[in-house]
């Protein structure tokens, strides 16, 4: 069986209760391809997760932007899984680039976010991406795996894990990593978790795409063999968020 689509909309540190109810009629009136062809996972602040839960469609998901390393406890300011459990969110966002570059969230600790994230009962989007620099000096691959290894050295089940590839580069700039640049990350990816973690999971773990995707590019984007669907920022605030959802039907087809 293929791997089923993916689509995440990440709102960051975005949005009014006004704007949520705004955006949730946009996307609750809207005509997309089945839950069989497409999986939609919706990623408000914090604040708005009940309010999203409660007037999301049925067939979308919800997902919160971050959650702390271990059990709930004193440490102000965090989120732990086990509240996240407990207002039925399924899904969390984890090592996103704005926290590894801004927090300085290492690789161990996103490492061992997930895995503790993962024994709650959550799914996880776990974030992975190289900055222009390391791209640019060809380090791209080695900057990744490193990442990924650190997942993988907590992580024995991938069934609840989604990889979004989000080259730093590409986020919220405006340039986009080109089909061939995506696909062929995407590629060495999955041939790095053949290799290292197991070929099954490697055939069937969703790698998604994160980058300044927006409804022009997306279909040529999905096209992608190993382009199993994206994590979208900006855009998903707006209208198009439908369209890139769309762009399942094109990954449907090929």
């Amino acid at each position: 069986m293929g791997r089923k689509f993916f689509v995440g909309g990440n709102w960051k540190c975005n949005g009014t209760g006004d704007e949520v109810k705004k955006i949730v009629s946009t996307l609750n009136a809207a005509e997309v391809p089945s839950e069989e062809v497409v999986e939609v996972v919706v990623s408000p602040p914090f604040v708005f997760l009940p309010l999203l839960k409660g007037l999301l469609r049925a067939d979308f998901s919800v997902a919160a932007q971050n959650c702390w390393v271990r059990k709930g406890g004193a440490f102000t300011g965090e989120i732990s899984a086990e509240m996240l459990v407990n207002l039925g969110i399924p899904w969390v966002i984890l090592g996103h680039s704005e926290r590894r570059l801004i927090l300085n969230e290492a690789n161990e600790f996103v490492g061992d976010k997930v895995a503790y994230a993962l024994s709650q009962g959550l799914k996880v989007i776990a974030c992975v991406g190289e900055t222009l620099e390391q791209r640019e000096s060809g380090s791209t691959m080695e900057v990744v795996a490193a990442q990924t290894k650190a997942i993988a050295e907590k992580v024995s089940n991938w069934d609840h894990v989604v990889i979004a590839y989000e080259p730093v580069w590409a986020i919220g700039t405006g340039k986009v990593a080109t089909p061939a640049q995506a696909q062929d990350v995407h590629f060495e990816l999955r041939k790095w978790l053949a290799a290292n973690v197991d070929p099954a999971v490697a055939e069937s773990t969703r790698i998604i795409y994160g980058g300044s995707v927006n409804g022009a590019n997306s279909k040529e984007l999905a096209s992608q063999p190993d382009v199993d669907g994206f994590l979208v920022g900006g855009a998903s605030l707006k209208p198009e968020f439908v369209d890139i959802i769309k762009a399942a039907e094109t990954k449907k087809a090929a």
